[in-house]
This record gives C-alpha cells, structure tokens and sequence, in this order.
C-alpha cells in the first residue's frame, strides 16, 4: 500500500480497479491545512491522462502489473501477434498498445510485454534494436567536413537521418528511446 508521500514521476498505481502511471508530480504546502499532491496521471490501458489532487493521507494500491518476455510475430491490419518464448501461449495487441515501437518493430523482436490482471496492455522494447537501410541516398566523396545527415529508410518504413557516410544495405543499430541512428553494425 503506497501513502502520498510515496507519489513520484513514474510510479505505478492501480485506482478504481484500473492501473495508471504518474507522468507529471507537484507537491504544494499551502500556508495552512493540508499538504497537497497535484498528479497527470495516465491510464496505462486506454492512455487517456487527466489531473488529479491528494490530500496527505491518502492511500493507493500498487497496480498488478507483472512483465514477461514475448517475440514479435506478425501484424495482421491493426493486431499485433507476440509469442512467449517459454510456453510458447499468443497474445494479440493493438496499435494502441503498441504506441510508437511500431515504427521500429520486427519479426523475431524479442520485446518485454507488460500484463494487467493476466491482460496484455503495452510493450517495452529493447533500447537498440538492429535493422536495414533499403532505402538512401548515395555519399559524395568529401562531404565529411561537416557534420551532415540524410534521410534512410529502415526495413521497418520508418525513416531516420543517418550520417552522410552510412549506405544502402547496411545494418544500423537504433536507439528505440529516441529513435535516432546509434552506430554501423560492422
């Protein structure tokens, strides 16, 4: 059981059965009365966010959240396939679910899938994820003075800016927290 003084920036709780994450934290002690804890908080299923404010005092349960570690796939249309690596058991998300890791994902990812009362609800992906250049623009012999980036098309879609020396066909590693270029996999 978390008290208000437990409340921070990230912390997972459940209310009215349901499980929200803390995304913007404030504590305020007004001149008299009660200390106050002003929240955004986001519903980790439907990802609606609102404010809310806490009197010290107030109590929330942990939410019931367990992690486990499951393979992308496919996609069919708006649903996205993961496999339990251990028992092998499927489970389907959404687009929603899958939020912004859709531009960096792949078959054969192995992603940490995050469960609700035995629901999947949302995925984590590893912090670089490898993948192909198909699509980029050749380099010009001497544009290394400067610090220049084109566009590159990933095997995912997805487009990203990569240095002007890195080409067609060659595996990228890819920071998933930021979706920027990380380094050439040699």
């Amino acid at each position: 059981m978390y008290d208000c003084s437990h409340l921070k920036k990230g912390l997972k709780v459940e209310i009215d059965g349901e499980p929200f994450i803390i995304s913007q934290f404030d504590f305020v002690k007004p001149g008299k009365g009660q200390a106050l804890y002003k929240c955004r908080l986001k519903n980790m299923i439907t990802g609606a966010q609102f404010d809310r404010t806490f009197r010290s005092g107030d109590k929330f349960n942990p939410a019931n959240l367990d992690e486990r570690e499951m393979e992308y796939l496919y996609s069919e249309g708006d649903t996205f396939c993961f496999m339990n690596t251990s028992t092998y058991e499927q489970e389907f998300l959404t687009r929603n679910q899958v939020a912004d890791a859709i531009d960096l994902l792949k078959e054969n990812t192995i992603c940490n899938v995050l469960f609700f009362d035995n629901k999947a609800i949302a995925i984590s992906m590893p912090n670089f994820v490898e993948l192909k250049i198909i699509q980029a623009d050749p380099w010009a012999k001497g544009d290394t003075a400067t610090n220049d980036t084109k566009p590159a098309t990933l095997e995912t879609g997805y487009v990203i800016q990569v240095p002007a020396f890195v080409n067609e066909g060659e595996l990228i590693k890819v920071d998933t927290r930021t979706k920027a270029y990380a380094e050439r996999v040699k």
